[in-house]
């Protein structure tokens, strides 16, 4: 039972945020930059403390691996969020609808990121050969983040929302918070079958990222422990507060210029890590100060740069949304709609 109880108090925790996050950060409104900051401090406060908590209540060993495995994971989650950014544009998301998709993608993150941990664990003690390949996923993410890789999201070529359009007709429309609505409970809509509204096709595509980032994502953790419990403790505050850091994302990376270039060298060396660990042993302390290390020297060539070469306030270092192609509305199975959503449709269970 004692084994048990990190995890229960960890889900206990975690339930409690995700409540506190649901119920008090910008609730029923749009969320202003003033408060995204507040909120954004007050979670990174939280997970540091967490570390703290660590420390005390277990081993120096092991607060060193969950602060190195959170600020990889924090730094790999500012780049998931541009793909967010790129699908509510492309769907068209009206802005009161995009707090409650990022909910919902941050639960299924954690579970799917859960399972990813566990199935990881389980092949590594399993197949020894398997580090090199997760060494291997890094570095080629590492490269592909460098030229850029990833970033024209086409989310009409992904097997889940591609899956959701033979499974139903989609409606060209938003209707409130409805992830379904019946077609003989609105004229516009055609005859009496259940049509899924663009709201759900986007959290279709949300998912299909979220599996994505955890095959790209855990592999960087398990270069820094086997640990599973540390290994998803990490995770779990570093998904914590997206929703407020989402606000700040565009703010951010005008002050960070060189983040996916500091993001792909992280992955780089901890990627280089797994593959040498069997021969050179890199400590958890070493481990953390050159993660912090590479941050520090991104920050510093990022103010270096912005002072040399001042970029334009409209410049993100990212696709605009604007930029974004959005999906055409000619059939009933198109998701195009960046008017408000309609308050008439109803959820079918």
């Amino acid at each position: 039972m004692s084994d048990a109880l990190p995890w229960i108090a960890l889900i206990a925790a975690l339930l409690l945020f995700l409540w506190l996050d649901l119920h008090f950060f910008a609730r029923g409104r749009d969320p202003d930059f003033s408060e995204g900051v507040r909120w954004s401090i007050g979670w990174l406060v939280v997970s540091l403390f967490a570390g703290v908590l660590l420390l005390v209540l277990d081993s120096s060993e092991r607060a060193i691996d969950y602060t190195t495995v959170y600020l990889i994971e924090r730094s790999l989650s500012l780049d998931n969020l541009f793909v967010f950014l790129l699908l509510f544009s492309y769907f068209g998301v009206p802005p009161e609808l995009r707090a409650r998709l990022l909910f919902f993608g941050i639960v299924f993150a954690l579970v799917l990121r859960g399972l990813a941990i566990l199935g990881g664990v389980a092949l590594i003690e399993e197949f020894h050969f398997v580090i090199y390949i997760l060494g291997a996923t890094l570095l080629l993410l590492a490269y592909r983040i460098l030229k850029g890789v990833g970033e024209n999201v086409d989310p009409d070529k992904n097997l889940i929302v591609r899956g959701v359009r033979r499974l139903f007709p989609v409606s060209s429309d938003y209707f409130g918070n409805a992830w379904f609505v019946k077609g003989d409970h609105h004229e516009q809509l055609e005859g009496s079958k259940t049509y899924a509204t663009p709201l759900f096709l986007c959290l279709a595509a949300v998912v299909a990222a979220d599996i994505a980032f955890a095959v790209d994502s855990i592999p960087a953790a398990f270069a820094i422990t086997r640990d599973e419990f540390v290994i998803w403790m990490g995770n779990v505050f570093a998904l914590l507060g997206l929703r407020a850091l989402f606000v700040l994302v565009e703010g951010l990376i005008r002050r960070f210029r060189y983040l996916d270039e500091t993001i792909a060298v992280v992955l780089a060396l901890v990627g280089i890590k797994l593959h040498i660990e069997e021969w050179v042993k890199i400590g958890p302390v070493l481990s953390l100060l050159l993660v912090l290390a590479a941050f520090a020297i991104g920050m510093i060539a990022s103010v270096i740069g912005d002072r040399r070469n001042p970029r334009d306030p409209d410049d993100d270092g990212h696709p605009s949304s604007s930029s974004t192609s959005t999906p055409s509305s000619s059939s009933s199975s198109s998701t195009t709609s960046s008017s408000p959503a309609s308050d008439e449709g109803r959820p079918v269970t």
